[in-house]
């Protein structure tokens, strides 16, 4: 489960300490196929019926999330972070999410989603436009248009391709040269949970994240959006996230001058700071994803987060 990193960035713990740390591990069905599998993690208290969930990238398993669970599940907030099974095809995703939150009884949910796990979350608010079931969206360093890949036409193919192929083209999208050391932490534990994906699932996720689609911003429009980028290196290119910012034009912007493609690891204080930030604007609705008795806590640590970001100026 939540693994040490390579300079020991999370101390080590054994798999039945992580998962107590986080409440629950639980490995559901919700499709007629038994061999769909949702892995999650579901951690905070079961009386807030609109958490966040977290969708990680095509390199990602549900542990990558540990240190927002950790940290948002201090601060009172329900978190689930998963990992979906192998689905070929959006549409099969979509209504497989579905069921999910229905296995789940969560009629509403605000979604973190990272590269492909927060195109995905687009798509799924989209898909459930007349009966919403997306309350809001944090996406960071993600996309609205899968075309900027220019892999649309490799995306049938990737399920013949062998698990070592398939590995060797998500790792040429991860950063090399000097790095500070958190960055190349991070990179090192999404390598370790990159070679724990089997052939199907790093072939799915690929064709997911390459086959031909794109967002209809118009179907989700009234749904709260922050975007969280980085200025330095990331698989996504310039026009990618000024295509997301005009896909958005009232969305949050949330900037880090450094973190890679996985600033969720190497700078998470500062992207609890922002998601802490997102969901500060549902507290006292029936959308919270955090308890009511932790709300002047939260608002407390959040003022201090602040005012040592500010100090750190």
């Amino acid at each position: 489960a939540f693994l040490c990193l390579g300079r020991c960035l999370l101390v080590p713990l054994v798999l039945s300490e992580a998962r107590s740390l986080v409440s629950r591990f639980l490995q559901i069905i919700v499709d007629d196929d038994d061999s769909k599998v949702w892995s999650l993690y579901d951690a905070g208290p079961k009386s807030v019926r609109c958490p966040i969930i977290f969708l990680p990238p095509v390199s990602g398993t549900a542990e990558v999330f540990f240190q927002q669970v950790l940290a948002l599940t201090g601060w009172g907030y329900r978190v689930i972070s998963l990992q979906y099974p192998v689905y070929w095809d959006l549409l099969e995703f979509c209504d497989g999410f579905r069921k999910l939150l229905d296995h789940l009884q969560l009629d509403k949910v605000h979604l973190f989603g990272a590269s492909l796990g927060g195109f995905l979350a687009q798509k799924f608010a989209e898909y459930t436009h007349k009966s919403p079931r997306v309350h809001s969206l944090v996406l960071c360093n993600s996309f609205s248009d899968t075309s900027i890949f220019n892999q649309t036409w490799t995306a049938n193919s990737f399920w013949l391709m062998p698990a070592f192929l398939l590995k060797k083209i998500v790792l040429g999208n991860f950063a090399r040269g000097p790095m500070d050391p958190k960055m190349a932490d991070g990179i090192d534990f999404m390598v370790d949970r990159l070679e724990s994906l089997n052939q199907s699932e790093l072939a799915s996720r690929l064709t997911l994240n390459c086959q031909n689609s794109y967002v209809e911003p118009h179907k989700i429009k009234d749904v709260a959006v922050t975007i969280i980028d980085v200025f330095d290196q990331s698989a996504l290119s310039l026009e990618a996230k000024e295509e997301m910012y005009k896909l958005y034009p009232n969305a949050r912007r949330a900037h880090l001058k450094t973190g890679g493609n996985f600033p969720y690891l190497c700078r998470s204080a500062e992207v609890n700071l922002y998601i802490q930030i997102h969901l500060r604007q549902f507290h006292g609705t029936r959308f919270a994803a955090i308890s009511p008795d932790m709300i002047n806590a939260e608002e407390l640590e959040v003022h201090a987060s602040r005012q040592d970001s500010d100090d750190d100026q």
